[in-house]
């Protein structure tokens, strides 16, 4: 037990349109974090990173001064940062590290590198059979997601407005956030915003913004002599499902269901313990196909889920509650900033925003064409 691992420290960096380089936001990121935990550079023997760019641990461990012992650069987009928290709560069970570092910068928004589509691959023959009818990848290929949820259970563009309307509802409660100070939004104006891909809107889509954060984790045995109070990590799962949209057999049941049964059954919990959840959203479709793979309700019943103000502050299922990617921030990956909000969220550290009571979160990352998944647990 006294190698139960924990999480001691979470921070993010700038955010917005911070005209940053990418490795100044993961040094500021991680001395935030190692502050919140109350250790130093010199503590860490772990580092876990990625990017689109090649050698990105060694990177980091350069630019930081560090030599760690143990690196992961693992690329699985959106659920690379879940499945480190994982990856990492196994190393330091097992006597790999003391103390992990955790951390991610993007400064695409000032650096105008946010790009789609792209040119196909010869080796990774699949993209072939798509690329010619011309995607805008991601959003062309989650619309297709959206557009099969609609045709086979009814679900309206009016029930996917309510995700980012919830989402900058929470954002204006969180100075941190890119539309805090905006006006509230209203399904009708989700709606009225430029249709990207049908039948996603402007407004269905993710930001994009500079940003990073860092996360900081040790054994339970260490921790009883830092500042922080604990999180545990109670429960993990991942799998991987496809790389290509062509390839998915059943475009309304994802790899998040599998990543959730294993992280449930690990944690010995199940949804209705779950006091909040910060899952990724991409595109408001991204949440609707989470909220059922993961247990929260049942399949094709997301769309009347979120309706009438459910996930939003003072509903029932607090949900994405720093306003995530669709107002917070979306730096290309967002999934360590999910686990920063859902500490917080554990720690009693959010403000305006704060879930009473919560003991137990749930974080859910996806990545690519609805292709890697991971599911943390984490408890107080």
């Amino acid at each position: 037990m006294s190698r139960e691992p924990v999480i001691v420290g979470v921070a993010e960096s700038s955010l917005g349109v911070t005209n940053l380089p990418r490795m100044a936001l993961h040094a500021e990121a991680t001395a935030a974090a190692l502050r919140d935990a109350g250790l130093a550079l010199r503590d860490v023997d772990a580092l876990y990173t990625t990017e689109v760019s090649r050698f990105p641990a060694t990177s980091v461990a350069e630019y930081l001064g560090i030599t760690p012992t143990w690196i992961e650069s693992t690329m699985a987009g959106g659920a690379s940062y879940e499945i480190f928290v994982g990856h990492a709560a196994d190393a330091i069970r097992d006597g790999r590290c003391e103390v992990a570092l955790i951390t991610y910068g993007n400064n695409q928004r000032s650096a105008r590198s946010r790009k789609m589509g792209g040119v196909v691959d010869e080796h990774t023959p699949v993209p072939q059979f798509e690329q010619p009818f011309g995607p805008l990848s991601p959003i062309s290929l989650y619309a297709m997601a959206a557009q099969r949820h609609m045709h086979e259970f009814g679900t309206t563009s009016e029930q996917l407005a309510e995700v980012a309307v919830a989402a900058r509802a929470w954002a204006s409660l969180n100075p941190a956030a890119y539309r805090y100070g905006s006006s509230p939004l209203t399904v009708e104006e989700v709606l009225a915003s430029p249709m990207v891909s049908d039948p996603l809107h402007a407004l269905d889509c993710c930001l994009i913004t500079d940003g990073g954060g860092a996360i900081v984790m040790t054994t339970a045995a260490r921790a009883r002599s830092l500042p922080s109070v604990p999180i545990h990590v109670l429960g993990f799962g991942e799998i991987s499902t496809n790389n290509s949209m062509s390839q998915i057999p059943d475009l309304t049941d994802t790899g998040a269901r599998i990543a959730g049964e294993r992280a449930y059954a690990m944690a010995g919990v199940g949804p209705a313990d779950v006091d909040v959840a910060q899952v990724y959203d991409s595109f408001t479709i991204t949440v609707l196909l989470e909220l059922e793979a993961l247990g929260f309700c049942a399949r094709g019943e997301a769309g009347s889920f979120v309706e009438k103000g459910r996930i939003a502050p003072g509903g029932e299922f607090p949900l994405n509650t720093s306003g995530g990617g669709l107002s917070y921030c979306h730096p290309g990956i967002f999934g360590l900033l999910l686990v920063v909000e859902a500490v917080r969220q554990l720690r009693g550290e959010s403000g305006e925003r704060q879930v009473p009571d919560a003991s137990v979160a749930l974080c859910h990352g996806t990545g690519g064409i609805l292709s890697a998944h991971a599911t943390i647990i984490l408890g107080r």
